[in-house]
């Protein structure tokens, strides 16, 4: 009896990582904002990963992203220069923000 309740209990806690692993997840970008117009679109220049203390958001790849913002949820709301996190999703060649995040202003406020 306990064998049995230990195995299904196994076997449900298998289930429920790999259902839990095959969850969707979206893009994420992050760079240095061009230009943004409210509920309209979003232009960055995109970082790499190579963080050092003198580039702690990346370094520059030279990459333009235009992002279609008309229903992402925008925090503190973007400035050209301020480096921003976007999560979204890509449908084909387009780019939907979910979230924009303005990263280095955030940075600025010590909570």
């Amino acid at each position: 009896m306990i064998r049995k309740f230990a195995a299904s209990f196994a076997l449900l806690a298998l289930g429920v990582l790999l259902f839990a692993a095959s969850a969707y997840a979206g893009e994420v970008a992050q760079g240095k904002c061009l230009n943004y117009t409210k509920g309209g679109t979003l232009v960055i220049e995109e970082y790499d990963t190579n963080f050092t203390p003198e580039m702690k958001y990346g370094h520059p790849t030279g990459i333009e992203s235009s992002f279609d913002a008309s229903k992402a949820k925008v925090g503190m709301i973007p400035e050209p220069g301020d480096i921003l996190r976007i999560a979204y999703d890509a449908d084909g060649s387009s780019k939907r923000a979910t979230k924009i995040m303005n990263v280095s202003k955030q940075d600025l406020r010590k909570k």
